[in-house]
């Protein structure tokens, strides 16, 4: 069965919904219950569900603004669903919010930036350019100014490294991208690395970004 991505205002979203995310979550190792769901709901402008018949596969927060004048897709609060088709949920999923994307930035470069949890969460910048951090490169001054901008929109500002853009915890699992691909052993162990330090039970969690170019945006569009 194919499968439905749809984006809508946070607002809109009702109660049997959230029980359904709550539902996905329960399976994931970050376990976000409704009590942090509902709080999201205020804090994010849209959500992006996806859908495998009328089942709920995955959702995500995310907000479409400009950082500093840059075009920015903001990645929330994001889970996808345990199932044998989760990574091709996860493109599904980040595919609509490029779309929208395009709607809202014609003609533009687009940075998407969310907050991982576990390398599989790499897999959502499939196709982004000049992903940070990524394996073999330092960080610029611009890229390291970006972690920050970012820690800030994300409510961490002052506890991130910005040469490692990892958020140091407060406790509490930070609302992030929670995904596990089917076949772990296939992962960069470069890019396993950059969790290393970090400490999930405090509440850590990793800095992500990239760049959806205009000519890639325009041909999703396209298809």
């Amino acid at each position: 069965m194919a499968l439905q991505a749809e984006t809508k205002d946070c607002t809109g979203l009702s109660d049997s919904e959230l029980s359904e995310m709550a539902d996905i979550c329960a399976d994931g190792s970050a376990g976000y219950d409704v009590g942090i769901l509902s709080k999201q709901v205020e804090e994010w402008v849209l959500v992006t569900q996806v859908r495998d018949g009328v089942k709920l596969s995955a959702f995500s927060f995310c907000t479409l603004e400009r950082i500093g004048g840059t075009p920015s897709v903001i990645i929330g609060m994001a889970s996808v669903k345990r199932s044998p088709r989760r990574d091709a949920v996860l493109r599904c999923l980040v595919g609509e919010q490029l779309r929208r994307a395009v709607l809202a930035f014609p003609d533009e470069d687009v940075l998407v930036g969310t907050r991982f949890l576990d390398p599989s969460g790499f897999a959502a910048f499939e196709g982004l350019e000049d992903i940070v951090p990524r394996p073999g490169h330092k960080a610029s001054g611009e890229e390291r100014a970006w972690g920050r901008r970012l820690a800030k929109r994300f409510g961490a500002e002052g506890r991130v490294d910005d040469r490692s853009f990892l958020i140091t915890g407060t406790g509490d699992t930070p609302p992030a991208l929670d995904h596990e691909c089917v076949d772990p052993s296939g992962l960069d162990p470069a890019v396993v690395a950059f969790f290393a330090d970090l400490d999930r039970p405090r509440g850590d969690a990793l800095i992500g970004f990239g760049w959806a170019m205009a000519e890639y945006l325009a041909a999703r569009a396209a298809k």
